[in-house]
């Protein structure tokens, strides 16, 4: 809902001819050889997201639409009271698990990550087994806000770049002597270099079996915490854990952008408008 932005950002227009974001990343996974877009959408905007966004690529790849509610929930269980919005990002990617039967990218609507990413995610998941994952990782300088902290999640990469784990870190941003550093228990300083993840991932189907009975574990466990989330690094950092699955991470050169304060739109206006050139 874009709390700290103030309004639906990813419905906001940030292109010369009123593209969203979103345009921009289906536009870039085209061209690297994908050919079907899941939209994950609340029910309730489901009309109005068809209109602006959906009827734009009807016609031209194949479109589906799947809808993250609060309920119905596994084993019959209930939402607490006070809980108003889903479970998280793992709970997004799950909600999908009816309209994908192949390998796939995961991406935020709001979070613009550059075509060599895609490119690199469809020459990966070409034949790619069960079990074997992919997430294209970005340097930490490179994803912050002028305007604000931000949360990133931070990784611990292994032997031939293979993902260790994710560590999730909130309230990033850069001092006044312009050293990058995270508040919090406990606080943290970073070079900048660390790769870090924005929800840009490459899957196989098996994921979603996992998925499920991983949800229904957090269910156990935090179903009844009306803030609780279910995140998709999280997850996916259990699965590596218990070696049900391994991830490489895979590098870009390009810049990320994202919406995260209304005071950043101008800067993803002007480097969109740059590569319209």
């Amino acid at each position: 809902m874009g709390s700290r932005y103030g309004g639906l950002k990813q419905l906001d227009p940030v292109g010369p001819r009123g593209e969203i974001i979103l345009d921009y990343s289906v536009r870039d996974a085209l061209a690297a050889g994908f050919g079907k877009v899941v939209f994950v959408i609340r029910r309730d905007m489901a009309e109005l997201f068809r209109e602006s966004v959906g009827s734009r690529y009807e016609g031209t790849l194949e479109v589906s639409y799947a809808f993250q509610e609060l309920e119905p929930l596994p084993g019959g269980r209930v939402s607490p009271p006070g809980r108003t919005k889903p479970w998280g990002t793992g709970h997004a990617v799950l909600a999908a698990a009816s309209v994908i039967r192949e390998p796939f990218a995961v991406i935020n609507a709001d979070d613009y990550y550059g075509p060599s990413g895609f490119a690199s995610l469809a020459s990966f998941l070409d034949g790619q087994g069960s079990g074997h994952y992919a997430m294209v990782g970005y340097r930490l300088d490179r994803t912050l806000s002028e305007n604000g902290t931000v949360s990133r999640g931070i990784c611990r990469v292994g032997e031939g770049g293979t993902l260790l784990d994710i560590t999730e870190r909130t309230a990033i941003g850069r001092d006044q002597a312009g050293q990058i550093i995270a508040s919090g228990n406990p606080p943290a300083t970073f070079t900048g270099e660390e790769p870090v993840s924005m929800n840009f991932w490459g899957f196989t189907p098996d994921l979603f079996g996992r998925l499920e009975r991983l949800f229904e574990e957090f269910l156990e466990e935090k179903g009844a915490d009306p803030k609780a989330e279910f995140y998709l690094p999280a997850a996916v950092s259990s699965l590596i854990a218990s070696g049900e699955a391994t991830v490489t991470l895979l590098g870009t050169p390009d810049a990320w952008y994202g919406l995260t304060y209304p005071e950043d739109k101008r800067a993803v206006v002007e480097a969109l408008g740059r590569m319209e050139r």
